[in-house]
């Protein structure tokens, strides 16, 4: 189950003992979770309308680095096309996997310094996350262009002669080239009429070049033939081709232009494979920023709230619990049991159907529980519980 509960309890005597009960009744017991110890250093508490201002802030922040941690592991995927099943090896928090990453957490000092006010702390992350998502923009656009500009040329090396390119179907001796009368057009013929075009294009226009048509190559539906005629007529012969459902294609055969789009395509292909390996890269590092980032956040939401809840001085343990699946309304019973105690109003969330927002608290009631609570779904590809 990728659907880990992060919550805080006040300290009884102390924290351990808070600690203790909570295992004992939930993990010992019943086997209803595994917990962990979630360690959140001695931040700046500030004033209490700081915090309650922060409270609201926090759930902003927490819902847009969410969304960014996502459209990063949507977009690895997207990027990796048929060793997609490979992604989740990619989804690293910090060379972890994220399970272990979240059970074992433990405070970047380097890049959060918990010396600096909780809204300094709560900026940086902003700013950098932001920073993220515009780059992820930049690159995104960049490398789709690429890849459909290489997609667009591929489709058109295939498909009906009707449409397709006919630069690799041709050769040098279909063409009269370099002639001051004569010119050469390639014809698409339905397959159901190739014998009266045999048949009859020398009698289509004057000025033709008797047995001059060769079929130069053919699909499920149409023929491609080449017939060399007079310059004057070739616009009285294409309407009169038109009139018998033989359609002339646009194309002058010009060997460095035919070699330039060949070139063109080489060198999209090479492109897509330089920039698929920095991009790959960048994507699994940038991942794995937002992820940590995003612990952060919900390491400051559940500091924030514990202290708008329990008050000062600080004194509360927070606890990450992985829930068995089988069994989540029954460690929901057993928590509201527990800590029901600390908030006669808050009944366990079940028994609200409004969802009124609880000022200061960035949370409505059907998420409110006497206990501070936070869902963390590791999940990078499940949208619809995020």
């Amino acid at each position: 189950m990728s659907e880990y509960w992060l919550i805080s309890a006040p300290g009884d005597k102390t924290c351990q003992q808070t600690w203790e009960n909570l295992n004992n009744v939930t993990s010992k017991q019943n086997n209803l979770s595994e917990n962990y110890k979630f360690h959140i250093p001695d931040l700046k508490v500030g004033t209490l309308d700081q915090l309650v201002g922060l409270s609201d802030d926090l759930g902003k922040l927490d819902t847009f680095v969410d969304s960014v941690t996502h459209k990063v592991a949507v977009y690895l995927g997207e990027v990796l096309e048929d060793q997609r099943d490979k992604l989740a090896e990619n989804l690293m928090a910090n060379n972890n996997e994220l399970g272990n990453y979240i059970t074992q957490f433990q405070w970047d000092m380097a890049k959060y310094p918990i010396k600096q006010s909780l809204r300094n702390i709560a900026d940086i992350i902003n700013k950098q996350i932001g920073q993220i998502e515009a780059d992820l923009k930049t690159k995104s656009s960049a490398y789709n262009n690429l890849k459909s500009n290489l997609q667009n040329m591929e489709k058109k090396q295939t498909g009906s002669l009707l449409t397709r390119n006919l630069a690799d179907l041709v050769k040098k001796e279909h063409f009269i080239l370099d002639s001051e009368y004569l010119t050469t057009l390639l014809v698409v013929v339905p397959r159901n009429q190739v014998t009266e075009w045999v048949q009859n294009y020398e009698k289509l226009t004057a000025m033709i070049v008797p047995r001059s048509s060769q079929l130069v190559s053919q699909d499920q539906d149409f023929a491609l033939y080449t017939v060399t005629l007079f310059k004057k007529v070739q616009d009285e012969f294409r309407h009169h081709a038109r009139e018998k459902k033989f359609i002339v294609r646009e194309f002058v055969y010009n060997e460095e232009e035919l070699a330039a789009g060949k070139n063109e395509i080489t060198k999209l292909v090479t492109d897509k494979k330089k920039q698929f390996g920095p991009l790959v890269r960048w994507l699994k590092v940038n991942f794995s920023e937002c992820f940590c980032a995003w612990i952060h956040v919900k390491a400051l939401r559940v500091f924030v709230e514990s202290v708008l809840r329990y008050g000062l001085p600080v004194n509360f343990q927070a606890m990450l619990l992985h829930p068995n699946k089988k069994n989540t309304k029954r460690l929901r019973d057993v928590l509201q049991q527990l800590y029901g105690h600390l908030d006669s109003s808050a009944q366990g969330g079940s028994q609200h159907h409004d969802s009124v927002e609880i000022p200061g608290l960035g949370f409505g009631q059907a998420d409110y529980f006497p206990y501070v609570y936070y869902k963390i779904n590791i999940d990078m590809l499940d949208t619809k519980n995020n």
